[in-house]
């Protein structure tokens, strides 16, 4: 979703000349093709066994000196997955390091997913007096922070980009923003607000800020603000604009949407990113055959891709196509992920099956997937849904972890569905004390208690809300129409937000 933030916030093309051209100076005057030479063959390297035989080369002709060499060959052991040891194995002993050497070992660490030893290179430099922070080292590690959340670090980064004068600098900007939408999205706008020249990286980044934390109306005004501002709109926009009508389950616009993208021929043979989007917000506004046309005209998918069907059909309770296109996106060599796994197993719980459910659990662990919480709710839910109730229970005793209100929950709904008062109020019990604010649990136990007749405990457990103030969360319904999403409270109070 952030291709265009993530290249900015790596090393401009023009600045890697422009180091690489600096830094030519410092080779000896009599070896200027044997430089471009050796150059040439580390930049078109095509695996990590031939570096090798290059890295050799250099040690015994001398040139492993150079710097622009030897951070060369840094760059591409990373690029051939060799980053350790290979290439930190180059840095930690170049003879010479200059800025642009200390920026890819900062920046491929970050990369690979390893933001920690990103942080920890980028304090050593500093420490070391090696070199300086610039405004291209910078947003390296405002994005390590980023992956880290690490707030706390990230804040002293913005003290240096002030300090330094760098805070008005667009890459700079596009990386504060990036770094506080992780953190604090409020802080990100902050920054954003303060930047007179915004280009498109920056206004990206912000609005796809809003739509990453549930903000979609917010990020609706910035797409507006971005049209007026006259900001070409790309793939990267769509795919973030794509993620903020799921989430206010618009299909009007998720098709306007898509009809641009078909217009732009972005939509030719469509690109991984931006058929996923689009299968995602058609299946979130049920459009299942619009979904299903979209997964079917990607020439690439990943599990995301299978995933996002496979959820929809699962939650929806078209459990049977949940299930032809698991196995169809096994035989294709698709490994399934945590959600994957939760969504056949959604589907088992629409229909009672419990021993799919039970064989799709045990299935798992022979894809390395270690089950979370949602899973073992499904697993409860099942269970109490077909009357094993005792079963569930005990399966929930033996959990790995200490299950949560969402766990209980699907047992108490069991115990609702069947009358079970006995195991309804051990697990109410339970349920009460994680979550006392959480006013469904009151009223499942008490319609349990009325279903067998109890009419004073239900009367009782009414009383006791009232006492600790607890109330039912307003319901709200979303009515689309005539260009507008009209959502309408239970104190029938009228929002009206216009997306056309």
């Amino acid at each position: 979703m952030h291709v265009k933030l993530i290249s900015a916030i790596h090393l401009p093309k023009r600045l890697y000349q422009k180091l690489f051209f600096l830094s030519y100076s410092t080779t000896p005057k009599h070896q200027p093709n044997l430089f471009s030479h050796h150059f040439y063959l580390l930049h078109s390297s095509p695996n990590a066994s031939h570096l090798q035989q290059l890295h050799a080369q250099l040690l015994r002709n001398g040139l492993y000196s150079d710097v622009v060499l030897s951070s060369k060959l840094m760059l591409m052991y990373s690029k051939h997955n060799k980053l350790l040891p290979h290439s930190f194995s180059v840095f930690l002993h170049m003879p010479h390091r200059n800025t642009f050497s200390w920026n890819i070992i900062i920046g491929e660490f970050s990369r690979w997913g390893l933001p920690h030893m990103s942080l920890q290179l980028f304090v050593e430099m500093l420490r070391s007096g090696a070199s300086a922070p610039d405004p291209f080292n910078l947003p390296l590690v405002l994005r390590a922070c980023a992956c880290l959340g690490d707030g706390e670090m990230g804040a002293s980064v913005h003290g240096f980009c002030l300090k330094l004068g760098f805070e008005k600098n667009v890459f700079v900007a596009s990386a504060l923003v990036y770094f506080y939408v992780a953190v604090k999205v409020c802080h990100a706008r902050k920054v954003f607000d303060e930047m007179s020249d915004r280009d498109a990286i920056l206004w990206t980044s912000m609005l796809g800020g809003y739509a990453q934390n549930g903000e979609p109306v917010l990020a609706l005004e910035v797409f507006r603000e971005m049209v007026g501002a006259g900001i070409e709109l790309d793939g990267v926009v769509m795919v973030s604009l794509l993620l903020v009508c799921s989430q206010l389950g618009w299909p009007k616009p998720g098709k306007s949407v898509h009809g641009w993208i078909v217009k732009r021929r972005l939509g030719m043979g469509l690109e991984l990113n931006l058929g996923n989007a689009l299968v995602d917000v058609y299946v979130k506004c049920g459009e299942f055959s619009y979904a299903q046309r979209v997964f079917d005209r990607m020439r690439e998918r990943d599990v995301i891709s299978w995933t996002a069907l496979i959820v929809g059909y699962g939650f929806n309770g078209r459990v049977d196509f949940a299930f032809y296109l698991f196995d169809r996106m096994i035989k294709e060599g698709v490994r399934p992920n945590s959600v994957t796994f939760l969504g056949v197993l959604s589907a088992c719980c629409h229909n009672g099956m419990v021993e799919k459910a039970w064989g799709y659990f045990n299935m798992m662990q022979g894809y390395e997937v270690v089950p979370g919480l949602k899973h073992y709710a499904c697993m409860v839910d099942v269970l109490g849904r077909a009357g094993f109730l005792v079963e569930a229970e005990r399966f929930l005793e033996k959990m790995p972890m200490d299950p949560d209100g969402a766990v209980w929950g699907a047992l108490l709904g069991g115990c609702h569905v069947h009358g079970n008062v006995d195991v309804g109020e051990r697990v109410a019990k339970r349920l009460l004390a994680l979550e006392p604010e959480r006013s469904g649990y009151y009223v499942l136990l008490a319609n349990i208690y009325a279903a067998a007749g109890r009419f004073d405990d239900a009367e009782r457990v009414r009383g006791f809300m009232k006492e600790r103030n607890v109330g039912k969360v307003p319901g709200w319904s979303l009515i689309e129409g005539d260009g507008h999403s009209n959502v309408l409270p239970e104190k029938k109070s009228l929002h009206t937000w216009s997306y056309g």
